[in-house]
């Protein structure tokens, strides 16, 4: 297996530290000249590439490519990677496999309910109405080119070094409460395996990657001041709260998504299944 990653993030990291624990190549792209040096201090074959032209550099590791990874977010004009080299992409003659990294958000609001994969898409801002097409592309993209396409839809993401605990440290912790309001979320870990797993049996079709329990977001700033042994910060009504657009934007959107579909697909159990398992073993890799 070589694996491309479009877009070396949080999250493709820790997928690219799965392939690499087996026999695959990896390589993919970064958005500066300092984080490529970084990671080709770590081994891994990496490209600049910006979205905004094509990477200068990328296009022969990526025709060699037998699994592609799309982790960028769309922009106006659509997915950077289709519109730069959608070129390296056909010459791609051992491509087997496709993964795009979605979101949740797509989904919009459903009052906290609880929907699966089969739910109608209505997003509610620019950011998800660009995901919903850039799905869709990279849909036509991989029927046409008669390859398996595992559209993964994440949910927050958060993990060591971007959790809870690194709010309250920092003190940006707010606990800003909206009755009946929850998020869904997933630990970093759980999307690299599951990125390995998928890309292992060449998963096709969308799926939620989310854990087993949507929670309010005060709650996780409560058991992670709680486990620090510090006082949370105080509760303050989400009417009150002095938040950005972006911010305020993200209670718009009220649901609990299902992750029954990957679970079953790949015949699997999340690594941390509720938020209290993550911060658990963030807790203990911070005091190791």
């Amino acid at each position: 297996m070589h694996a491309f990653f479009f877009g070396l993030g949080f999250s493709s990291q820790a997928a690219l530290a799965h392939l690499r624990t087996g026999s695959a190549n990896v390589s993919g792209s970064v958005r500066t000249e300092a984080k490529a040096k970084r990671l080709a201090g770590r081994g891994v074959d990496t490209h600049v590439f910006d979205g905004l032209a094509p990477g200068a550099t990328l296009g022969p590791s990526l025709r060699r490519a037998s699994h592609v990874v799309f982790s960028i977010a769309p922009g106006e004009a659509g997915d950077p990677a289709l519109i730069h080299h959608r070129a390296d992409l056909d010459a791609a003659q051992n491509l087997q496999w496709l993964c795009y990294y979605s979101t949740v958000g797509v989904y919009g609001d459903f009052g906290g309910n609880w929907i699966d994969e089969s739910a109608p898409l209505v997003p509610r801002n620019e950011r998800s109405d660009r995901r919903v097409l850039a799905e869709q592309a990279w849909r036509d993209y991989a029927r046409a080119r008669g390859v398996p396409l595992a559209i993964l839809r994440l949910a927050g993401i958060y993990g060591p070094g971007r959790s809870s605990f690194d709010k309250l440290r920092d003190g940006t912790a707010r606990r800003i409460v909206k009755p009946g309001q929850v998020f869904n979320r997933i630990h970093v870990a759980d999307i690299g395996r599951v990125t390995a797993l998928a890309a292992a049996a060449r998963l096709d079709g969308t799926f939620n990657l989310a854990d087993d329990e949507p929670a309010p977001p005060q709650a996780l700033i409560q058991h992670a001041a709680s486990m620090l042994g510090v006082v949370p910060p105080p509760e303050i009504p989400f009417e009150a709260a002095e938040m950005t657009p972006m911010q305020r934007s993200f209670y718009a959107d009220n649901k609990r998504v299902s992750n029954a579909a990957i679970k079953q697909a790949l015949g699997i159990d999340l690594l941390y299944p509720t938020y209290r398992e993550g911060l658990a073993a963030i807790f203990e890799k911070e005091r190791a």
